[in-house]
């Protein structure tokens, strides 16, 4: 109460009226009145009947159970107002009817963050695009054969993409797509071998591949054959046949950066065989004691197998000579060597020394009855009387000798001495070792040579031995 007494009570001639509804637009996000109009009434203080304020409602009843229920369920959604299509309703609800004049709806509120969104799709694919499939569609490449000079290597076992990789990082190449593209147009692509190849940088990626299938790129590569010694030994006429030692050093060969070619000398290599311990050289358990018992110029001989060697341009001695060393051990080992050879009764490492007698004095044919007659006058014991074994401290591969050299003194002079010389005398291969292995069976103390392709003739007696000397004779053998 305010203290006042309330007047008369006066009738009111207004209708009763109830809440108005309020909605809200979804264009605009305003609230506004929206009743039919056919349940409205006029009131006398409106200006027009499109006026949202402009009517009262007339009361209803209230709603039935089934009604409520019914309102609480949610509108069917209308699409438009998603790009902002409202249009106006023809029941007087629309908003823009009581926009103020001048001002228009918004439309299309949704039409530029979309155009947005296209433009950093597109900006992110062409990012995309250059970044990532441009190289792989147009990989990189240099032009022309290149400048300077580079070695690289070729692992066994690489694949195409590995030498790309171990060729873009050396700066030959541009890329390893490039490089791979141009070995597959290449018909002799996949050809490429192990080994170092002295390149240019920055050279065309079909180059390179040129490059890798000429043998003339070739550098660090060693190839040892089977009877080749140590030492430069004279050959027929005025040849010389270089040794193990000579193809090492040039093995090792580079150019620095003034030009000047660097090699591990041929003495370097005989002070690194001479004065570093066979163990630390890599010499294998099974021939250490014969190493060390042996001439330090003369230690390794007959360790170093036949066969490809590569070895790094720059290399140090006696990094090389390990190099070689270490790796020919499993190949000697590869036939058997240590577990036949000690089955027999025999040391490994006198194996290795029988198997190059054989290998000087015979062919491959006639290995295995060389071998027999060496273990025959062993047992004897005869002396062995082997020319190649005088001539090898010589250093000459000559069939014959002289009776002087024959009779000059020395440890691998088997007309003087008995038994097998202090080492090998010279590289054995494969086929000489098996068969100081498994010699052919036989009685045979004498061969000599008795045909133009270097087969031997065999015997038993002297006098078998003779008529073979005479038959060689006849033939031109000697």
């Amino acid at each position: 109460m305010t203290g006042r007494h309330p007047g008369p009570h006066r009738p009111d001639s207004r209708p009763h009226t109830e809440r108005r509804v309020i909605r809200m637009s979804a264009t605009t996000g305003r609230s506004f009145s929206s009743v039919p109009r056919d349940r409205y009434v006029a009131h006398p203080d409106a200006e027009t009947d499109r006026h949202y304020a402009a009517a009262w409602r007339v009361p209803e009843p209230p709603p039935s159970s089934s009604s409520s229920e019914s309102s609480d369920e949610p509108a069917e959604a209308d699409a438009g107002w998603l790009l902002g299509d409202d249009e106006a309703h023809p029941g007087g609800d629309s908003v823009t009817e009581a926009l103020p004049q001048g001002r228009r709806p918004r439309r299309r509120r949704w039409l530029w963050p979309g155009v947005a969104a296209v433009l950093v799709l597109a900006l992110v694919g062409g990012v995309f695009f250059a970044r990532d499939l441009w190289p792989i569609l147009f990989p990189p490449d240099y032009d022309g054969p290149g400048d300077g000079r580079v070695v690289v290597e070729v692992s066994d076992g690489s694949s195409t993409r590995a030498i790309g990789e171990e060729l873009v990082a050396a700066d030959v190449v541009a890329s390893a797509r490039a490089f791979g593209d141009a070995a597959e147009e290449n018909p002799n692509g996949r050809g490429i071998q192990p080994g170092f190849y002295e390149l240019q940088h920055r050279m065309s990626a079909s180059g390179a591949v040129t490059a890798l299938l000429d043998p003339a790129s070739r550098v660090g590569r060693l190839d040892i054959r089977s009877g080749v010694q140590l030492d430069d030994t004279a050959g027929v006429g005025t040849a010389i046949v270089p040794g193990v030692l000579s193809l090492i050093s040039r093995a090792t060969c580079t150019v620095d950066e003034s030009g000047a070619e660097r090699c591990a000398s041929v003495d370097e290599l005989r002070t690194a065989m001479a004065t570093t311990d066979p163990a630390e050289l890599g010499v294998p358990t099974w021939a250490q004691a014969g190493v060390r018992r042996a001439e330090p110029n003369r230690r390794l001989e007959g360790l170093l197998a036949p066969g490809t060697y590569d070895i790094a341009p720059g290399t140090g001695a006696r990094e090389a000579l390990e190099a070689v060393v270490r790796a020919s051990a499993p190949r000697l080992e590869a036939g058997g060597l240590v577990s036949e050879a000690e089955a027999a009764g025999m040391q490994p490492y006198d194996a290795l020394i029988l198997a190059s007698l054989a290998e000087r004095e015979g062919v491959p044919a006639d290995f295995g009855k060389v071998t027999r007659v060496i273990l025959n006058r062993l047992a004897v014991p005869m002396r062995l009387q082997f020319d190649s074994t005088v001539n090898y401290p010589l250093d000459r591969q000559t069939l014959l000798t002289n009776p002087y050299d024959r009779a000059r003194p020395g440890p691998y002079n088997t007309y003087l001495n008995l038994g097998l010389t202090p080492t090998p005398i010279g590289a054995v291969s494969p086929d000489a070792l098996r068969a100081a292995l498994d010699p052919d069976p036989g009685p045979w103390v004498y061969f000599v040579k008795c045909q133009t392709d270097g087969i031997s003739c065999f015997a038993v007696t002297p006098a078998e031995h003779d008529a073979n000397r005479r038959l060689a004779q006849e033939r031109g053998v000697y």
